[in-house]
């Protein structure tokens, strides 16, 4: 069990880098890639099992902490979904969408390492 929740936070990671990783690359022309969404999706998805395989591991787990952390992801993936949805239909992608998709997952990432 241990090796697949330490699976599920190497995906986790990779998620995260993936949204923060290319909106730092796209700062100067502020969009949403749909790569992005993927990273988004990832991120809730291996986030949930892992939430499911806490009392599997009998880990102690601040449930307050993983509730904001899952309101931020899907909100990340909402607005990712959306700004991924005019990138591929070759419409304008505000600045507001597209940094607010990095900096709420930038927010999430501190949330994750800073909240103890």
């Amino acid at each position: 069990m241990n090796i697949v929740y330490n699976v599920m936070v190497f995906l986790h990671i990779i998620g995260a880098a993936m949204i923060v990783g290319i909106w730092i690359v796209q700062m100067k022309t502020p969009t949403v890639h749909p790569r992005q969404f993927d990273g988004a999706a990832l991120q809730l998805i291996t986030g949930i099992v892992m939430m499911g395989l806490i009392p599997a591991l009998d880990m102690d787990a601040n449930y307050i902490k993983l509730g904001i952390k899952f309101a931020i992801a899907a909100v990340v993936a909402v607005l990712a979904f959306i700004g991924s949805r005019k990138y591929k239909k070759d419409e304008p992608v505000s600045k507001g969408l597209a940094h607010a998709v990095g900096g709420l997952a930038l927010l999430n990432v501190a949330i994750a390492t800073l909240w103890h």
